[in-house]
């Protein structure tokens, strides 16, 4: 780690791989240029892969002479947030901690001076937790990446689609219209994130119930509950693929996992009763969708069997014991790599 002054706030980045070693490599470069200046580490962590990842990586290290970056491995595939927890709790190699840890995934590639901005947007405000990127496909076009926090009315409006329940719930809309100013929000994508160690110290690390989704908008909530901002940053730009791990775009049907999570946030930010209401409210919009499909050419835009899933999980939901949803998740991980 380079020699800092006892008042050089320092970094530590993240980049989780999950066989995706090719791609964490690109990112790892790009986040080793962007630091350039800025104190601290990289820690790479292998999230389980079971692949040639550890030897590319380590190879990678190696060869390009990364001293500032090291490899850690997890030993399982824990999920998102287990697997940068990995690096979070080892904190810098000297053993101290971090004054900022900034999660990268391993197919986004920071632009120039993106880890400065968030962090110039960390040292004017002790009051901003969290500073989320403005991220692009390569393709060039903008992602949606600032959010509202889910709630009864946003899972109705999000699947009903109609234009006029959009507008008279414009305040529940998740997806917020792409900031063009550096604007507080509910919460960021975990992409490209920067997080103030002080406030992982408060709130604690990410929740590794969660196996994939949700956990960072429910590590922001904890954050706004516990007095902390959020905030977009559109200086910091960050190209990212998106889904490379773990195969979203090509699901063929949303995996179990994703309704687990989405359960355990509403219902252990909410309570079950508000869970069950959320549920009911996706089940009616996606209904009432579904009639406006068939009445026009409008194309579904759902996943297959989405609606059905949904009933069916929640349905299961009722009769099963709890199960925490990272359980599940490894079931279908397995099931998925056979």
């Amino acid at each position: 780690m380079e020699k800092t002054s006892p008042h050089t706030p320092t970094v530590l980045v993240v980049v989780l791989n999950y066989r995706t070693p090719e791609l964490s490599i690109k990112a790892t470069r790009a986040a080793l240029r962007e630091m350039d200046g800025i104190a601290g580490e990289i820690v790479v962590v292998d999230n389980g892969s079971g692949d040639d990842s550890c030897a590319l990586i380590g190879a990678a290290i190696a060869t390009e002479g990364w001293d500032r970056v090291s490899l850690k491995t997890a030993g399982r595939n824990g999920g998102f947030g287990a697997g940068n927890n990995v690096a979070m709790r080892a904190g810098l190699s000297d053993g101290s901690a971090p004054d900022f840890v900034y999660i990268l995934n391993s197919d986004a590639w920071p632009e120039a001076h993106a880890i400065r901005a968030l962090l110039a947007a960390m040292k004017a405000d002790s009051q901003i937790g969290i500073a989320g990127s403005a991220i692009r496909g390569v393709d060039g076009d903008p992602h949606a990446t600032a959010f509202r926090f889910p709630s009864i009315a946003g899972e109705f409006e999000g699947a009903v689609r109609t234009g006029i329940i959009t507008r008279l719930l414009k305040n529940h809309v998740v997806p917020m219209a792409i900031p063009q100013v550096q604007t507080r929000v509910d919460w960021v994508a975990g992409a490209s994130v920067l997080m103030r160690q002080s406030m992982l110290d408060q709130i604690g690390l990410f929740d590794e119930t969660f196996f994939l989704y949700f956990e960072e908008t429910d590590l922001c909530l904890r954050a706004a509950r516990a007095g902390w901002h959020v905030v977009y940053v559109p200086q910091s730009e960050v190209v990212h693929i998106g889904s490379v791990s773990t195969g979203m775009k090509q699901w063929q049907r949303t995996p179990g996992y994703w309704f687990d999570s989405r359960q355990y946030y509403f219902s252990k930010n909410h309570g079950p009763l508000y869970a069950f209401g959320a549920t009911l409210a996706r089940v009616i919009g996606a209904a009432l969708w579904r009639v406006r499909v068939a009445l026009s050419r409008k194309t579904l835009g759902d996943p297959p069997h989405f609606l059905r899933d949904l009933i069916t999980h929640a349905v299961a939901n009722v009769l099963r014991k709890r199960r925490k949803p990272g359980q599940l998740a490894q079931k279908n991980m397995a099931g998925d790599a056979k």
